[in-house]
């Protein structure tokens, strides 16, 4: 099936990632795939929200990893409206879907009494913003605990995340706007480095699916992954995380 963009079934969009973007942050990312470009910065903080601290003398300080995502009035055309006084639907649920992926190979006894905020700023969508930035968010994560410089690694595993779809009949990786807006299913797939699934979110945009189908799309999915963790790799280099798992 030839695909809008002339791509392979199983190719990735051009992907791009640029550390050290902004100066600010104690860590930023500008990953792009094709045309859809986000900013994801890592903010540390020496502390903990109340709730995380521990409640008595001799408990184990826990650290915490959260995320916020935002789409701004560029991004989209037309132009999207900024969130001022209360957060979408849309805009909650990928932000708790960025943080759950993140805490997901994180081991918060090892983070200790550290807060790290991940920002997604999505600066233009062509479809997978979530996914770019669940992918582009590890990255800053691994490199801001990278110069904590802690005594024992904190990062369980790695995490990228990729779209997946029918379109045409047929199962493709990463889909750009164009094919999102008229898939029959659409999915999207976070992993680890080493294989293992922490989310899968898969809809029929009509008719019912089949297990076969869904089968089909797990395998593009995962080998969009490979791909992304390799390139996770080559943008960190030394900061590349001993993982807690290896050691």
């Amino acid at each position: 099936m030839p695909r809008h963009d002339d791509r392979a079934i199983d190719q990735l969009r051009p992907v791009r990632i640029q550390r050290g973007f902004v100066k600010t942050a104690a860590a930023s990312v500008l990953i792009e795939a094709g045309n859809t470009m986000v900013l994801c910065t890592a903010s540390l903080e020496r502390t903990l929200p109340p709730w995380r601290k521990p409640r008595k003398e001799g408990d184990i300080a826990l650290g915490w990893v959260t995320a916020e995502y935002n789409m701004l009035p560029g991004s989209t055309t037309p132009r999207k409206q900024r969130d001022r006084s209360k957060v979408d639907g849309r805009t909650t649920e990928i932000q708790r879907l960025i943080g759950r992926c993140l805490r997901a190979v994180v081991d918060f006894a090892a983070l200790g009494e550290n807060t790290i905020t991940i920002d997604c700023d999505v600066l233009q969508a062509d479809g997978g913003t979530r996914t770019a930035s669940i992918t582009g968010g590890f990255i800053a994560l691994a490199d801001v605990i990278y110069q904590l410089a802690l005594p024992r690694p904190v990062l369980l595993d790695t995490v990228a995340a990729i779209s997946v779809g029918v379109v045409n009949g047929a199962s493709v990786l990463d889909l750009d706007y164009q094919e999102d807006s008229t898939a029959e299913v659409d999915m999207n797939v976070v992993m680890t480095g080493s294989g293992k699934f922490i989310e899968v979110q898969g809809t029929a945009e009509g008719s019912p699916f089949s297990e076969e189908v869904l089968q089909q799309l797990l395998a593009v999915g995962k080998s969009g992954i490979r791909e992304l963790t390799e390139l996770q790799r080559e943008s960190l280099g030394v900061a590349w995380p001993a993982t807690a798992s290896a050691s």
